[in-house]
């Protein structure tokens, strides 16, 4: 197993005042750093559900891991057939390769920090997801670029039987 060591010169500080916003209520990301802010070591995002919105569908990361912690708020998440409810301070990280799923625990708020490693560029998918938000850009338009982002979506029985 070979082990990419990061390359970047700078601390990275990122003020809460800065950090670009996509979306709005129920759903909200915080965009906080990118792989190339990283260099290469991580991307993290902060995730705001609001009364059991839901985060993201099914899918997975043939490069990375992800992780994701609850701030706050009660969670759902898929990782492989598992069905997870996270409460404020669970930890949940889903290894490469595994199907996972996040949203708001019904009826609940979720507010989520996750963080991919080794980095992605992501900044610009969930860019896209914004303009697949406001009709921009037809929804299919993600099955473009998934090999991009490293983000390849699937379906899982259990995530559907869980969400309704």
């Amino acid at each position: 197993m070979s082990f990419a060591v990061p390359s970047f010169d700078d601390s990275v500080v990122v003020r809460s005042a800065d950090a670009e916003t996509i979306g709005a209520a129920p759903t909200t990301i915080r965009l906080l750093a990118d792989s190339s802010a990283t260099g290469g070591a991580l991307s993290t995002q902060r995730v705001t559900l609001l009364d059991g919105a839901n985060g993201a569908a099914p899918h997975h990361h043939s490069r990375s891991a992800e992780m994701f912690y609850l701030l706050d708020g009660t969670a759902q998440l898929l990782s492989g057939e598992q069905l997870v409810t996270a409460e404020r301070g669970d930890l949940v990280i889903v290894p490469p390769g595994t199907d996972h799923a996040f949203a708001a625990a019904p009826g609940e708020n979720a507010d989520i920090l996750i963080v991919i490693t080794p980095g992605i560029e992501r900044f610009e998918y969930f860019r896209h997801l914004e303009r697949i938000a406001y009709g921009k850009v037809p929804p299919e338009s993600l099955l473009d670029v998934q090999e991009l982002y490293d983000t390849y979506f699937t379906r899982s029985e259990t995530w559907t039987l869980a969400r309704g």
